[in-house]
């Protein structure tokens, strides 16, 4: 029996070759690194990254990477869990499959007892501040290599 709806998925040698697979639209690129570059961060960050294959049916349509209790300022004076990359193909954008990545995200945090959900984008045309804006996260006045830092609150 095939599982319907959208569903997160562990990054398996089974799924590796379509969660590499997945592209967003050209016009995005810019803004987002492809799958390859997370899951090598991934690779290099166990225990903070938290990457996922996001599957409707057996079709796979994006991919996500959480960031779980990241060293903010990498002096151990701060720890923030958030969404570190969020890639939705580009034949299956509009469908609502970037919504639920978030609210996933947020599921997953508030089980670990986050209070707060941070998230980064580059800003500019075609970039997604508009996106995270519409789903409540706010800018805190922070920049994190060149990309605003915003905050949704999870209480």
């Amino acid at each position: 029996m095939t599982t319907t709806g959208p569903r997160l998925e562990k990054i398996t040698p089974a799924n590796l070759d379509a969660a590499l697979g997945i592209r967003v639209r050209p016009d995005q690129e810019h803004a987002v690194a492809p799958v390859v570059k997370s899951l090598a961060e991934a690779y290099v960050h166990p225990g903070v990254a938290w990457p996922r294959l996001i599957v409707d049916g057996d079709r796979p349509v994006g991919f996500l990477m959480a960031f779980l209790d990241s060293d903010w300022h990498e002096d151990g004076s701060v720890l923030r869990s958030g969404l570190w990359r969020l890639n939705i193909a580009a034949g299956e954008q509009g469908r609502g499959y970037g919504r639920f990545a978030v609210e996933s995200v947020a599921e997953e945090l508030r089980r670990r007892g986050a209070k707060e959900f941070y998230v980064t984008w580059e800003p500019g045309p075609g970039g997604p501040e508009g996106f995270y804006l519409g789903l409540g996260f706010r800018p805190n006045g922070e920049n994190s290599g060149g990309q605003t830092v915003a905050v949704l609150e999870l209480t």
